[in-house]
């Protein structure tokens, strides 16, 4: 049986095409942009990403020699708001989690329900990136969109509609919307009230794996599938990844580095006490059964990277196109392993998890004339571990047992930045052999869907390969604590003069 994880990530999709024992056949992304029309707003084509999926879902069958594929299922970026109408056709442009428009919404969500009981309903810290908020502008600003959306849709069910012309929702995203009760996983009667949101506007809420319908007919053989694959219910991108991964019982943690760098971690219950609330930790329904998922959140990740790879190394892009290198190799190859003589704040999209500041922004300390393109680049890789580092302290002290991290996505494939994953934390880290986990996670429930797994656990667990074991290193774990003492002073130190910039 033949089984495809389509990711629908922030900056780019990807179709993996996969036998029931996890061997990946082949695969097909394609990029799209981020739209910033306006400062902290962040918008994006969702007809445009539909395009670009169908591309890779045809694709990925061209470069497999095959076209019989028994099931799709789905791995999507959380919170964005897609209103539609009566087809299901995007009546503007999605608004993404990392948009920061929404700062007046939350202040009267914090009047009207108090940031604690939003948390201890939902699993949600009050926070830009949520879904309810964006709502609230929408109906705000934007009427007559709010009165003529037949449906308001994330990622998940607006490609599920359109693939099979009907709406489903997993339980996973719908608990990262802020508009779930988390305990029971269904819509919120006291929130979509206070919104005056009537629940039929929003999808149907299943659990991940379930089957939705096959793909229509039409769409399936334009794409060129012998039998319409059936569509299933996948779930937040994190948290399939985190399926992907083998987190399937309490302990285990993931740090997933794409876009934004995001840690998940198991968890037997919601746990939703006073350092996870007051860390800003979001609390979640797992793609697993009767797990839940502890999330923190880096805006910046490897869209840091890719930042500094377009603006200052057009040198490096030139010689890996000619050359068929990577670019990142190139850029990071006589990167040493031992600390850096520089303190990079990666808040270059605001701040993420503990402390949520929209405002603070980038910094860069202990530049000299004698400083190099690889040591800024080295250092942007560092700053971003030392936030890892910040976030794991939180959870251990909020509670959360870590044994190990598992790290997955494009970070996962650079040996330097995954031994600073180590050195820098002090926690062991593996990386498994399929480091576009999502798209497994997506292709697991898939088969659960299909009928290929009778235990979504037990096919995780025995798929999962992990090809590299990575230790701290003891000397300079020392070191990097040392320069991580720095570094906690250094966003308490510009936070007033980066709040006054504009």
């Amino acid at each position: 049986m033949l089984l495809i994880g389509l990711d629908i990530g922030t900056t780019g999709c990807k179709a993996a095409l996969f036998d029931a024992d996890g061997t990946l056949i082949a695969s097909a992304s394609r990029e799209y942009r981020v739209e910033i029309p306006h400062p902290s707003w962040a918008e994006q084509d969702a007809e445009g990403v539909w395009t670009l999926a169908q591309e890779s879902l045809r694709e990925v069958l061209v470069k497999a020699g095959t076209a019989n594929v028994a099931a799709i299922g789905l791995s999507v970026q959380g919170e964005a708001v897609i209103p539609v109408d009566a087809n299901g056709r995007a009546l503007r442009p999605a608004i993404l989690g990392m948009d920061t428009r929404t700062d007046a919404q939350n202040a009267w969500l914090r009047e009207r329900f108090g940031a604690e009981w939003l948390f201890e309903h939902t699993g949600m810290p009050v926070h830009t990136i949520n879904t309810l908020p964006k709502l609230l502008w929408l109906k705000e600003h934007e009427s007559e969109i709010w009165r003529d959306a037949a449906h308001f849709l994330l990622y998940e069910d607006f490609l599920i509609s359109k693939m099979t012309g009907q709406r489903a929702i997993s339980h996973c995203l719908a608990s990262r919307t802020q508009l779930a009760d988390i305990r029971t996983g269904d819509w919120s009667a006291s929130v979509l009230e206070a919104l005056g949101l009537d629940p039929a506007r929003l999808s149907p809420v299943r659990p991940s794996g379930s089957a939705v319908a096959p793909m229509m007919d039409a769409l399936a053989e334009v794409l060129g599938f012998a039998a319409p694959p059936l569509i299933v219910t996948g779930g937040h991108d994190q948290a399939c990844g985190a399926l992907g991964v083998g987190l399937t019982r309490p302990g285990l943690a993931m740090v997933s580095t794409g876009t934004a760098e995001v840690v998940e971690v198991a968890l037997a219950e919601p746990t939703l006490n006073a350092a996870l609330y007051e860390g800003n930790i979001s609390v979640y329904r797992h793609v697993v059964p009767d797990l839940y998922v502890a999330m923190t959140l880096n805006h910046s990740g490897g869209l840091l990277l890719r930042w500094f790879r377009d603006v200052f190394c057009n040198e490096e892009i030139d010689r890996a196109r000619t050359d068929g290198a990577d670019a990142y190799d190139l850029i990071l190859a006589d990167a040493s392993f031992d600390p850096s003589s520089l303190l990079v704040l990666p808040h270059f999209a605001g701040s993420g998890t503990p402390t949520f500041d929209t405002a603070s922004k980038g910094a860069i300390l202990g530049l000299t004339f004698a400083t190099t393109k690889t040591e800024v680049a080295k250092a942007l890789l560092e700053g971003l571990t030392y936030e890892l580092r910040v976030n794991l302290d939180l959870l251990r002290d909020g509670g959360v047992p870590i044994e190990e991290l598992r790290a997955i996505g494009g970070g996962a494939r650079s040996a330097l930045w995954v031994q600073l994953k180590a050195d820098i934390t002090g926690i062991p880290v593996s990386v498994p052999r399929v480091t576009d986990a999502a798209c497994w996670g997506a292709a697991l429930l898939a088969g659960v869907g299909a009928g290929c797994f009778a235990d979504v656990r037990a096919a995780a667990d025995a798929s999962v390969k992990l090809d590299r074991h990575v230790a701290p290193d003891a000397d300079r774990h020392a070191q990097y604590t040392d320069r991580y003492a720095l570094y906690r002073q250094v966003y308490p130190a510009v936070k007033a003069i980066s709040h006054a910039l504009h």
